[in-house]
């Protein structure tokens, strides 16, 4: 039995839920080598003025350009369903739901954000689009954005990424981008990483570093981020708000709202429409999962530091590991990166979020135990969700509290076959970053005010 909730074409949703209308207080600056607040101007080398706009915007709802919900409708809405055989599996009074967005033609909830960010960039007269990508979700996701507004996108890989998904490489050539296993020789910040360390296996920080340089020197290119700011979060919101009328649909409204966190697009764009209720007075948990090896706001510092490797962007604060920080190559490429959205970092700060951190091995045993009961292979960054929500449909067996559990899978696994193949033969270990480690990184934290 599976119990699946729809939505109507019609009912997508026409505009995007702006979390900073109702956070308690102003959100935090970004800052100039200086230390001194930037204003819009500081980021109109890269994005175009649309975007610039969205980045600063404190409206509650921005709408959605027609010619964005037209690609959208290609895949949106989203189904939502709840998990019977899973929930039968482990015994459990708690209701589990999930948001499936692996149904997107790339794979992942990234295009979301990829067709508003290519539509936008295509109206300001960009020509080129650069990016970074992790797991390579992203990378997929902007280059079938570039191709369906005409743009050129060239995508820099994490090196550990490029090596073990090599199907989404080719998914990013099949739509016409060029990718490059990142740190390259291609550009001044992947030269000074290689010169470092020629074995690099690469790291978001990096990749950013890399996009951002060739977007920053040339005026027909910009940049597109697939997470972490503010606009991109933006843009995500409207798995949330989907969510939260096909909840409604069913008489039934979560206890908790669970979705993967490296830089926050995914956890934004599920938990931000709950928040606003939250800040309504409803109760309800909102939780961000991280992995173990990358323990971003579980055991990172809240402080202004670099959002990549070099030092190329504005400071930004936000949980931080520190701009340098390298972590270990991971199969959940998509959860690797050193700090985590402002938005996000802030509300946690504040008590508003919670966090859980998990072991690789731990998310891969959840990812299996949710392919045998609801049939879907998840991606490994998604697996990190279920595995918080298995722990706490658990706990509602040993307690008999029957909870409302809801997560987004965010992705599904087909190309993250070899790492499921590691799995099986007991070759992932879990890594906990060193807490000594992190504090050597965090000393290089940039020196603000």
């Amino acid at each position: 039995m599976k119990t699946k909730i729809l939505l109507k074409e019609s009912e997508m949703p026409t505009h995007w839920y702006n979390v900073v209308a109702d956070m308690p207080n102003p959100p935090t600056p970004p800052l100039g080598p200086d230390g001194q607040p930037v204003g819009p101007d500081a980021l109109a080398a890269i994005f175009p003025e649309e975007i610039i706009k969205q980045e600063v915007s404190s409206d509650r709802w921005i709408k959605i350009p027609e010619e964005v919900r037209e690609v959208l409708r290609l895949w949106r809405p989203s189904p939502l369903f709840r998990a019977h055989r899973l929930e039968k599996m482990l015994n459990t009074p708690a209701k589990i739901f999930y948001k499936n967005e692996s149904v997107s033609p790339a794979g992942s909830h990234k295009p979301n954000t990829a067709v508003a960010q290519a539509y936008y960039n295509k109206q300001a007269g960009i020509k080129k689009l650069t990016t970074e990508t992790g797991a390579g979700q992203w990378g997929c996701s902007l280059a079938l954005a570039g191709q369906m507004f005409g743009l050129e996108v060239e995508v820099f890989m994490v090196k550990v990424s490029y090596g073990q998904k090599p199907y989404r490489r080719t998914m990013m050539r099949t739509w016409g981008a060029n990718v490059h296993a990142s740190p390259t020789n291609l550009t001044e910040s992947g030269r000074s990483i290689l010169a470092k360390d020629p074995n690099s296996e690469g790291s978001l920080g990096v990749a950013i570093s890399e996009a951002v340089e060739i977007a920053a020197n040339r005026p027909d290119t910009n940049y597109a981020l697939g997470s972490v700011l503010n606009h991109v979060l933006l843009h995500q919101t409207i798995i949330g708000e989907e969510a939260k009328k096909q909840m409604s649909m069913v008489g039934e409204y979560p206890d908790m709202v669970f979705a993967p966190c490296g830089g926050g697009s995914n956890f934004g764009g599920i938990a931000f429409p709950f928040f606003a209720d939250k800040a309504a007075g409803k109760q309800v948990e909102l939780i961000a999962v991280e992995p173990t090896s990358c323990p971003t706001l579980t055991k990172g510092t809240y402080a202004y530091d670099f959002g990549d490797a070099i030092g190329l962007t504005p400071l930004m604060k936000m949980y931080t590991l520190g701009h340098d920080f390298m972590p270990p190559g991971i199969h959940a490429g998509g959860l690797r990166y050193h700090g985590d959205s402002a938005l996000i970092s802030q509300l946690y700060n504040e008590g508003l979020l919670g966090a859980v951190a998990v072991p690789q091995t731990e998310t891969f045993e959840s990812g299996v135990l949710f392919a045998k009961s609801e049939g879907i292979v998840p991606a490994p960054e998604s697996t990190h969700a279920i595995a918080a929500v298995i722990r706490e449909a658990k706990r509602c067996a040993e307690t008999g509290e029957a909870k409302t559990l809801l997560f987004n899978l965010s992705g599904h696994g087909h190309f993250d076959m070899t790492s499921y193949d590691r799995f099986f033969a007991g070759e992932l270990e879990d890594y906990e970053y060193p807490d000594e480690a992190i504090k050597e990184s965090l000393k290089h934290l940039p020196q603000v005010g």
